[in-house]
């Protein structure tokens, strides 16, 4: 099933990794499994709760030096108590010029996996990429979402499975329903 909610934001970010050429990158991915669809140089998943990203950097040993080049997080950072530390937290096991990236939901139902406890429109995520020490020009951010998706994301059943050519994909700036984000650390 694809769901309607990450269609846009799909295709939009697979064009952004894919520009980084994915085969020469070390990969990271917090708590989920989106990034094994790229031909990474070598990728690593830490899910939870075997890995806190909020607790502290991965690995847990301080002397460590940053080895990852891109970090993914798809859909968790909505999930965590300390969103601003854990992404501190990233930034310490990026290597210099590697890369962060993110996608959050704004509007769509509540879903605890243990909690749910925040929301990000593009705007918001570049405010947190900046508090967490990324340079603003080094980060990019997008949203998308319309009135007919946000309907969507009401009904009972939920997620929204895309139905190509009754869906529209069509973006109304002022209507998120989910946004994404990738930050360099210069």
């Amino acid at each position: 099933m694809v769901s309607l909610n990450r269609v846009v934001m799909q295709k939009s970010s697979r064009e952004i990794i894919r520009a980084l050429e994915p085969e020469k990158l070390d990969v990271a991915e917090i708590s989920g499994k989106w990034g094994r669809q790229f031909p990474f140089k070598s990728y690593r998943q830490y899910r939870y709760p075997q890995y806190d990203i909020c607790a502290g950097p991965f690995p847990a040993e301080a002397d460590t030096a940053p080895e990852f080049d891109l970090i993914l997080a798809n859909q968790v950072w909505e999930h965590l108590d300390r969103p601003y530390a854990a992404t501190q937290n990233v930034r310490t096991m990026l290597r210099d010029g590697g890369y962060f990236w993110l996608a959050v939901p704004f509007f769509i139902p509540y879903h605890g996996a243990p909690t749910d406890n925040s929301r990000w429109s593009a705007r918001g995520l570049t405010n947190l990429l900046i508090e967490a020490g990324f340079e603003e020009t080094a980060i990019h951010a997008e949203q998308w979402g319309n009135r007919n998706a946000a309907l969507r994301n009401l009904e009972q059943k939920w997620p929204p499975r895309y139905e190509k050519g009754s869906d529209s994909l069509a973006n109304e700036p002022h209507m998120p329903v989910c946004a994404w984000a990738i930050a360099q650390k210069t």
